[in-house]
């Protein structure tokens, strides 16, 4: 398929995963060739690494089987192009501390199995509480994030800022002047990152002619410039910051204003400001879209531990990578739900009790009890994208466990 239909290929379906979206607009054999080579060249911190070729019709990730799932959800990299990025040169020690009960560990590993979970890991005080894996995973293997990728890329929006290069409120045309003269105008960087631009977004999975569902045909037309033309293309129905809507197309303006600030992939940034700080151990893969930069609202493949190291690392404040009260401010309720105490924040979701979290499809997250000191990582293979009870049933079993952690 070569690398530049490789980078259309895997940003086609990563589009989709992000919102669920069904895949069945053009493929990636009906897209063009890039007319520019990627945007970002290679360094040690962000190598560019492409898969065998492969069938478009094998790409169809939320088609996928139970088992191909379970095969490929730990070899991203053997499916799409991406950015390969090494370990911190000094990972971060995660040292064994009292273990959950024992009737509780049983709770654990039997909803795992009842769930499709392939791995779950609880820190307390940052040291490992609980660990146990299935599917056949094992400690070194890495799992994909889905769009627990857009907490990650919410950490970045942090440190970009904590370096001077953009501030909570700049407009987002400074950054992305592409947008200038559409519904963006007048909205501000805080804004998209608690979705509340004010711009129209139909993120309907099941309508075919849904913005999430057009990204395919943007990125089949545009290419580079799929994201921009998308967005730049809506209209305003609110004024910014008066309501809230969930936009899987805005995380990805995200990441682009990110890259276009700091002139880096998020995943180059990445190894600075999160994998080198954080000490993950298995280093991090990320998918690239047609530009060469990184998927804002996707498709990252760390271990197990390193999505515990990642909790922790936000735990513990970000270690002077993003500004001074960073995560308060990022993991609270900007947009509150109503009563039921849920609610969203710099892409993040809150959750009753000061409980936050990272989440995505297919049984994805990091639970953070900020109160406990308790992370609980889960990764997983649930039998549908969306899941049933199960997404509940993992956050109850996660209030029980951190109750009872201390």
């Amino acid at each position: 398929m070569g690398v530049k239909n490789g980078l259309l290929a895997g940003v086609a379906v990563a589009f989709a995963l992000t919102g669920l979206a069904p895949v069945h607009a053009q493929t990636a054999k009906d897209a063009p060739a890039l007319a520019v080579p990627p945007q970002y060249p290679e360094t040690p911190a962000a190598r560019l690494t492409q898969p065998p070729p492969r069938d478009p019709s094998e790409l169809q990730v939320l088609f996928w089987n139970n088992e191909q799932r379970a095969e490929r959800f730990r070899a991203m990299e053997q499916w799409f192009a991406g950015h390969e990025v090494p370990a911190a040169t000094t990972p971060r020690a995660l040292p064994p501390g009292a273990p959950l009960g024992a009737a509780l560990q049983d709770e654990i590993k039997a909803l795992m199995a009842e769930t499709g979970t392939a791995g779950v890991m609880v820190l307390v005080d940052g040291k490992v509480a609980f660990e146990h894996y299935g599917s056949g995973l094992g400690p070194k293997d890495r799992w994909t994030s889905f769009s627990v990728a857009k907490s990650f890329t919410s950490t970045l929006l942090g440190a970009a800022v904590k370096d001077g290069f953009l501030t909570l409120d700049d407009p987002v045309t400074k950054h992305i002047p592409g947008l200038a003269g559409s519904a963006y105008d007048g909205v501000t960087v805080r804004q998209v990152a608690t979705m509340t631009s004010g711009v129209k977004w139909n993120e309907d999975y099941t309508d075919p002619k849904s913005d999430v569902a057009q990204m395919n045909r943007f990125v089949v037309e545009y290419g580079a410039d799929a994201i921009v033309a998308q967005m730049k293309a809506l209209p305003r129905e609110a004024e910014p910051g008066a309501k809230w809507v969930y936009k899987t197309g805005e995380t990805n303006l995200i990441g682009l204003l990110v890259e276009n600030a700091v002139g880096q992939p998020l995943a180059e940034y990445a190894k600075a400001k999160i994998i080198d700080p954080a000490g993950f151990a298995g280093g991090l893969f990320w998918m690239v879209d047609p530009r060469g930069g990184n998927i804002g609202g996707c498709c990252l493949s760390i271990t197990l531990a390193d999505y515990a190291r990642m909790g922790q690392f936000v735990l513990e404040g970000g270690k002077g990578m993003v500004p001074g009260g960073w995560f308060a401010e990022a993991t609270g309720s900007a947009v509150d739900f109503g009563d039921s105490g849920f609610g969203y924040g710099y892409q993040w979701w809150t959750y009753p009790e000061g409980t936050v979290g990272a989440q995505g499809i297919f049984g994805q997250a990091i639970t953070l009890f900020p109160d406990k000191q308790v992370v609980v990582a889960y990764i997983g293979n649930w039998a549908t994208a969306s899941g049933g009870a199960e997404r509940g049933q993992l956050l109850d079993l996660s209030r029980k466990l951190a109750a009872q952690a201390k």
